[in-house]
């Protein structure tokens, strides 16, 4: 058998026997270990005397001095402390009421809930089954459809590994060796037009057919509005946000009530007037921090080309010539750099201009018609914070409270991890350790993390990051032989030999990974077959951005596509006895055909995933 053939053979033996249900990490360093040592076999040597055990220790050592993965154990434990810490049941019960008017309500607050502690915790399987736990059954009970209520957990809780921070985006970063930085800011927006797409089908099915799911009982969307609240609105004003200013000036008639045991003090109309406050100062500080950034930050650094924190990158185009054999290992074979080399081909691909080397437009002071749409957006925000504020009566004053209470300080430490990632402050890796410090000071904060329950979120974490280790120490060594056997050429030939143009073989790869999502789990995938598929990139003038950023999307499948659909497995897993597995299944497969809409549309409209990478970073 020629090698080439071997390396074939190779390829197909990984995924029978990962089917068989071995081990990945482990069968991926016993098959390069045994084809490595036939690659490497000299019949004038001794048996151990094979150059495939100094192989293992220079795969193993360059895997694991990979800087880009120190930020996947503390992105890891910020996700297992906030999920052991039971943050998020105070969090549904608010978002439901504060959309109980909408179809579907319960369904559309799971759907916002699984997004939202996605983003937080970027675990599927903590989500799926915390959601699975809080949400299933009242929706049931509620008279929901089970395909409707299954599909929106499961379709959910897998956004957590698309929206930053994700680790399946610092695995593809290490893989492909592209910027983590670039690779977060590309995935935010799909992973957000994704969740909207989500949620346009469950309100739209709902308004179709009302009967999948019925309007909850008046008792259920009820507003527990306390005593002193309805007697201090009717003492003042209906409009809470005027009877507060009224209050702190005029506090006499307000420190006279006492209703149920609540009477009300000064300390007490401050801290509501500041509750009523916070979708004003969330307003304002959105504003401010977008005039600032583009208007005000750039001329107080004029020479800032692009933020610091996309240095922080696994070994690049830059280290190819170097350190060729470490990016070997990890597959690497396109480059940013090639994306520029024919701006003909590239129009199919996107916009040539969104991938060109140049410094970052975010240097080079607001864009053109910023100010306008600027002015468009502050003031039709402000006509919408006015009506809104014109309508704060006593029930939307207490929903107000519990949406402050229970988003947002999780909401506050998600921002603040993502925005000193993307904005440069800090690197990825300082941005996972605020998160996981973060994440314990809100768990403690909610009086819910108790010895127990840390020792759980830290061995969790290591459980995890062990098997992500041994999946990159297997992958590097699999990879290394696979390319010299000549398996890697093979397939690079056979694809070549089509002449296939930018479109097809885009096609080609996103259909294969789709197929593959089937019977094998996003990291099998990302770490065995996202490494074939690189060095092909630089032929077709694809960018590795834009690409890895589809195939995030592409991989949402792999979480939904029976029989190793994960998510239906964690659902039923704490579902009811009545709800079968079919059941769960019926309800995935609409969202299987949105992720493909999603990536049809990234295609088409590529800014969606370049144009933000383009502007915080520049082209390059």
């Amino acid at each position: 058998m020629s090698d080439p053939a071997l390396g074939l053979t190779m390829l197909t033996l990984i995924v029978v026997v990962i089917m068989m249900g071995f081990p990945t990490a482990f069968t991926l360093m016993g098959l390069g270990m045994f084809f490595g040592y036939i690659a490497f076999y000299d019949p004038t040597h001794a048996l151990l005397d094979n150059r495939i055990f100094d192989l293992i220790v220079q795969r193993t050592y360059g895997a694991m001095t990979n800087d880009t993965l120190i930020s996947i154990p503390l992105f890891v434990l910020m996700g297992y402390v906030m999920e052991r810490g039971a943050l998020v049941d105070k969090m549904f019960y608010s978002v439901q009421l504060a959309f109980r008017r909408v179809p579907a309500s319960l369904a559309v607050a799971t759907l916002l809930i699984c997004t939202f502690w996605g983003i937080a915790s970027g675990l599927v399987g903590a989500v799926v089954v915390l959601m699975g736990v809080i949400a299933f059954n009242p929706m049931l009970k509620a008279g929901y459809d089970v395909k409707l209520a299954s599909g929106v957990i499961t379709a959910g809780g897998t956004l957590g590994i698309l929206i930053p921070p994700s680790v399946m985006i610092i695995v593809y970063a290490a893989v492909a060796g592209q910027s983590v930085v670039k690779l977060y800011a590309s995935a935010m927006l799909p992973g957000f037009f994704l969740a909207a797409l989500y949620l346009v089908y469950v309100i739209g099915w709902a308004l179709i057919d009302p009967k999948i799911a019925p309007k909850l009982p008046e008792s259920q969307t009820r507003v527990p509005v306390p005593g002193w609240t309805k007697e201090f609105a009717t003492a003042y004003s209906p409009n809470m946000l005027i009877a507060l200013l009224t209050a702190i000036v005029s506090p006499v008639r307000a420190t006279k009530i006492n209703v149920d045991g609540v009477r009300v003090t000064y300390w007490l109309l401050i801290k509501n007037l500041t509750a009523a406050l916070v979708p004003f100062a969330m307003v304002v500080g959105t504003f401010w921090l977008a005039w600032w950034y583009v208007v005000i930050h750039q001329q107080v650094e004029p020479e800032a080309k692009a933020p610091a924190a996309i240095e922080q990158t696994a070994p690049g185009p830059a280290g190819r010539a170097a350190a060729p054999e470490k990016l070997q290992q990890l597959g690497v074979g396109g480059s940013s750099s090639s994306s520029s080399s024919s701006s003909g081909r590239l129009e199919q691909l996107g916009s040539p201009e969104l991938l060109k080397g140049a410094a970052a437009p975010a240097a080079e002071g607001p864009p053109e018609g910023f100010y306008l749409w600027f002015t468009i957006l502050a003031v039709l925000t402000a006509l919408a914070t006015g009506y809104y504020y014109w309508k704060l009566d006593a029930d939307q004053f207490e929903i107000l409270k519990l949406l402050t209470a229970s988003t947002m300080p999780l909401g506050i430490l998600t921002v603040v991890v993502l925005a000193v990632i993307l904005f440069g402050i800090t690197t990825a890796t300082e941005s996972a350790a605020v998160g996981a410090a973060g994440a314990y000071l809100l768990a403690i904060q909610a009086g819910t993390l108790n010895w127990q329950r840390v020792k759980e979120s830290v061995f969790l974490t290591a459980k995890t990051t062990a098997m992500v280790c041994w999946l990159f120490v297997g992958s590097a060594l699999f990879s290394a032989v696979f390319a010299i056997l000549g398996g890697q050429s093979l397939v690079e030939q056979w694809v070549l030999s089509f002449n296939l143009s930018p479109l097809q073989f885009m096609m080609l790869s996103q259909a294969i990974i789709f197929l593959l999502g089937w019977p094998l789990e996003w990291t099998e995938i990302i770490v065995i077959f996202v490494p074939i598929f690189l060095p092909l990139l630089k032929h077709f003038d694809i960018d590795p951005i834009l690409w890895g950023t589809i195939v995030f999307v592409n991989l949402q499948a792999a979480f939904l596509s029976p029989p190793v659909a994960m998510s239906a497995f964690y659902l039923k897993g704490v579902s009811p006895p009545h709800v079968t597995l079919n059941q769960i299944f019926a309800g995935m497969m609409p969202y299987m055909i949105i992720v493909c809409i999603c990536m049809v549309i990234m295609y088409l409209w590529p800014g969606m995933s370049l144009w933000l990478p383009a502007y915080l970073y520049g082209g390059g």
